[in-house]
């Protein structure tokens, strides 16, 4: 996801009724008396009837959504926004729609489809997990988070995101957006920390629910809570279900980030922006001479070398004399 990105996000259609607070097991759950610890279940409560209201209708999320479409969708949400995975995934769901149809597809085509989603390299990891799913797993997305993150390209978050979303299994699922309604709500911070932390990590853990359907209906309306309503730059708490009672920041006025001085490289003019421009044109035409490449920043030759480096290095093209093309 991953974004987000780190990774972005999946969950369920609208409409589905909220469910009914389940009753305690005689087993006595963790210790939640502090909203420092963990979300409290009143919040639980509050936000999963947020969501069966207010969720986004995506095909990923709908029932019918085999495992492997909800993997890919996950793979393209990392560090993309829904609204340029969604022609994508549907274009991807159309023409593979299972781990063996993708494992066959030549990869030139797998690139030219991925289109302008970004992080190319994503792509061909996919292909990847799907040729290893074909051999190893007989075509089918194994189940169990220790089995999926042996899969190329599937980490932490996504092998938690697939069991959750599509084994409806419990699972601690922690992309961007559940991070920062975390931060928030439990420790009153604006913004999570820098990355993922052992103090996250212990929140996240906490405030799962311990009853196997909850803690997947947890998952998903956290994260759509943080996609849509408890934003980065601009979080709409008038919208918000935690705002009256079960937000730590809210309540202390919503006190500003502490600065972060981390320097962000402007897009324009890096290699990521050349490496972008070679792909779009190879993508096009299949490929193309080095001189028209080196052309694409005549004052600053390098740079566009560079490019061509990485793309190879990175086996996203492949050089035939004075050509380079998709591999």
């Amino acid at each position: 996801m991953r974004g987000v990105s780190a990774p972005d996000s999946t969950g369920a259609g609208r409409g589905r009724t909220a469910p009914t607070r389940p009753v305690r097991a005689a087993a006595p759950p963790p210790e939640r008396t502090t909203r420092q610890t963990a979300v409290e279940e009143d919040s639980v409560d509050a936000v999963i009837a947020w969501f069966a209201e207010e969720g986004r209708d995506l095909p990923w999320r709908h029932e019918d959504a085999s495992t492997w479409a909800i993997l890919v969708s996950e793979v393209m949400l990392q560090q993309t926004p829904v609204v340029r995975v969604l022609p994508r995934w549907l274009e991807w769901m159309e023409r593979w729609p299972a781990p063996s149809d993708l494992a066959d597809a030549p990869t030139a085509e797998v690139l030219r489809c991925w289109d302008r989603l970004g992080y190319p390299r994503r792509a061909l990891r996919l292909q990847e997990c799907a040729r290893v799913i074909v051999r190893e797993h007989g075509g089918r997305v194994p189940r169990g988070e220790e089995a999926l993150r042996s899969l190329p390209g599937i980490g932490e978050y996504t092998a938690a995101a697939i069991t959750a979303f599509s084994h409806q299994e419990r699972a601690v699922v922690v992309d961007t957006n559940i991070r920062r309604v975390l931060a928030r709500s439990v420790r009153g911070r604006a913004l999570p920390d820098r990355s993922y932390s052992a103090a996250e990590r212990a929140v996240a853990t906490a405030s799962l629910p311990l009853p196997r359907q909850r803690s997947v209906d947890w998952n998903r309306a956290v994260m759509e809570l943080g996609a849509l309503v408890c934003t980065a730059r601009a979080p709409r708490c008038e919208q918000c279900p935690l705002a009256g009672n079960g937000c730590a920041w809210f309540a202390a006025g919503r006190p500003r980030a502490q600065e972060d001085t981390r320097r962000r490289q402007a897009f324009e003019g890096t290699d990521r922006q050349m490496r972008g421009m070679i792909m779009a044109l190879l993508r096009r035409d299949g490929s193309a001479a080095e001189d028209q490449l080196l052309a694409l920043d005549e004052a600053n030759i390098e740079r566009a070398r560079r490019g061509i480096r990485t793309l190879i290095a990175d086996g996203l093209a492949v050089r035939e004399g004075t050509q380079l093309r998709l591999p």
